[in-house]
Formats: structure tokens, C-alpha cells, sequence
């Protein structure tokens, strides 16, 4: 249940970081749009009638509106980059630190593997 609401969760955040969430608005103004014309039109002047941009809906309106405001809102446009530096707040970069290994370890008996004492038995008598 629990990875199922994150991977949900995470779903609807790229959704909406993509804008896909607008896209998704917009088709749903385009069906309701659709089923609303069709009640009362046939269905190529309907079809014809929902994709005209002479006559938007509050939904296709809300879209356009909100897609205008992303896209002043981003630092930068393909025409024009940004030139803003991104600061990342608590970064600090770290000096690299190297040490040399030290030859004057003790040795420890977890680095010398045990060797055997007694002879290698032989196999076991038939009885």
C-alpha cells in the first residue's frame, strides 16, 4: 500500500513538473466540449465545432492561462538561456582527501589465514 501511494505520489509530481497535468485538463475540456456539441449537432460539424479556436471553452481558456503563466515563469527560453546561476541550498563542496596506506600495520591474525598442523586424514577405513 505504502509503495504504491509513493510511486503514485511520484507519478502526479513529474505530471505535473512536465506539464502534461494542463495536457491532460485540456483533453478533458476537448471531450467535454465534444459530448456537449453533439447533443445538438451532428457528429463531423461537432468534431469541427470542439477544435475550433474561434470558440474556446472556460476550460480551454483556463489552459491557455495557465500554460501563458509557466511559461513566464521559467528562468530561461530556448531562445534566450538563462543566465541566473542555480544555488543549491547547503552545498558545500568537500576537498578530496587522500592517505597513503602506512606498510607498519601489525599484522593481525584476520589478515594471515590459519594454516593446517596435523596431516591430510586419509580415507576412511572399510569395515
Amino acid at each position: 500500500m505504502r509503495k504504491n501511494l509513493a510511486i503514485t505520489s511520484l507519478l502526479f509530481a513529474w505530471l505535473c513538473a512536465n506539464g502534461a497535468l494542463l495536457d491532460a485538463v485540456q483533453v478533458f475540456a476537448w471531450g467535454k466540449m465534444f459530448a456537449e456539441n453533439a447533443r445538438t449537432l451532428p457528429l463531423g460539424e461537432a468534431l469541427r465545432t470542439t477544435f475550433d479556436p474561434a470558440k474556446p471553452c472556460e476550460f480551454c481558456l483556463g489552459v491557455a492561462a495557465a500554460k501563458a503563466t509557466a511559461k513566464q515563469q521559467l528562468p530561461g527560453s530556448v531562445d534566450q538561456p538563462s543566465t541566473e546561476k542555480l544555488v543549491l541550498a547547503l552545498h558545500s563542496s568537500a576537498r578530496p582527501f587522500f592517505l597513503s596506506p602506512s606498510a607498519d600495520w601489525p599484522v593481525t591474525l584476520a589478515s594471515v589465514p590459519p594454516s593446517r598442523t596435523e596431516p591430510v586424514p586419509l580415507p576412511p577405513p572399510r569395515v
